[in-house]
C-alpha cells in the first residue's frame, strides 16, 4: 500500500535539509528546507521517501538507517 505523503517547504531556523514526521493517522509530513536550492530541495525529498519507503521509523538504529539511506 501506497502511504500518504504531505510535503511543506519551510525555512528552518537551525539548519538541515528535511524532517519526516509519521502522523498519528499512519500518513507522513515531510518538510524541506527553503533555503535549499531547487536541486536540493529534490534530493532532500528522494532522501525522506527512502525512510518511508524503508518503514524506518520502526527501527531503533540510527546509524543503520542513515547507512541504507545514503
Amino acid at each position: 500500500m501506497t502511504p500518504v505523503v504531505n510535503c511543506n517547504i519551510i525555512n528552518f531556523p537551525n539548519g538541515g535539509n528535511e524532517m519526516v514526521v509519521k502522523n498519528e493517522d499512519g500518513s507522513y509530513t515531510i518538510l524541506i528546507n527553503a533555503k535549499l536550492s531547487d536541486r536540493g530541495r529534490i534530493e532532500a525529498y528522494e532522501h525522506a521517501l527512502k525512510h518511508i519507503e524503508n518503514e524506518d521509523f520502526e527501527k531503533t538504529n540510527v546509524q543503520e538507517i542513515e547507512s541504507a539511506a545514503h
